[in-house]
């Protein structure tokens, strides 16, 4: 954060005052009430692991993370290793096979191009194969500290259902909710928002009646208690 000569603090180059207050509210909320305890920060475990998490529950990208680096400690270990040798360690994480050859691939790039380095800026992030914004944003702010947006299927539906945003694609989320958040914001919001999703504002039933924000929640104020 900084601070302009008049003394009011700037997040980016937007001055506080000019967020919507409510939904700055209702996400320091989220975060509060719904921390996301992350089980690496190293980057090249964090960049394995949340491609390991496409598509599958966290308690399986939890077991097949831990059956890899048990079994190979870091970027050097994997590099040049043949996919099939990761098969078993990370089948609990579903797609195995085409993760097994992501990782490989991964791996080989990042020993030979940066010299065992995970990169920390966006643009070389994604062009690492199977690599997307969500999972290089959370790289970004998981393990460098970078203010970064990072949206999945969680982030965009409340998003949208709460009332923040109006959108139909996760890319055109991550634009607008940087565009209505200040930047301190952006890191943590993601892995909150998955616990907020996955325990209170569930895709089905939402339980309204314990939800912390619900006062300031469009679908709330348009529905009513939509608890289970």
């Amino acid at each position: 954060m900084t601070v302009s000569p008049e003394g009011m603090p700037f997040f980016g180059s937007v001055p506080i005052e000019m967020y919507d207050k409510k939904i700055v509210e209702s996400a320091e909320k989220i975060i509060k009430f719904y921390p996301k305890h992350h089980s690496y920060r190293d980057p090249f475990r964090v960049l394995i692991s949340t491609l390991l998490s496409q598509r599958t529950k966290d308690e399986n990208t939890e077991r097949a993370s831990q059956a890899l680096f048990s079994a190979y400690e870091d970027v050097f270990a994997l590099k040049g290793k043949n996919p099939e040798c990761f098969y078993d360690l990370i089948k609990p994480a579903g797609m195995f096979r085409q993760k097994a050859e992501r990782i490989a691939e991964i791996s080989k790039i990042i020993v030979d191009e940066y010299k065992g380095e995970v990169p920390s800026d966006l643009e070389s992030l994604l062009k690492l194969p199977g690599i997307g914004r969500k999972t290089a944003n959370i790289v970004l702010y998981v393990s460098f500290g970078i203010p970064a947006m990072a949206v999945d299927t969680h982030v965009h539906r409340i998003s949208n259902r709460i009332g923040w945003i109006a959108t139909r694609k996760p890319d055109e989320s991550e634009i607008e909710l940087m565009e209505c958040l200040p930047d301190y914001l952006w890191g943590p919001l993601n892995g909150s928002m998955v616990e907020f999703g996955k325990n209170t504002c569930k895709p089905r039933n939402p339980k309204c009646n314990v939800c912390e924000i619900k006062e300031d929640c469009k679908f709330y104020c348009d529905n009513g208690d939509n608890s289970d």
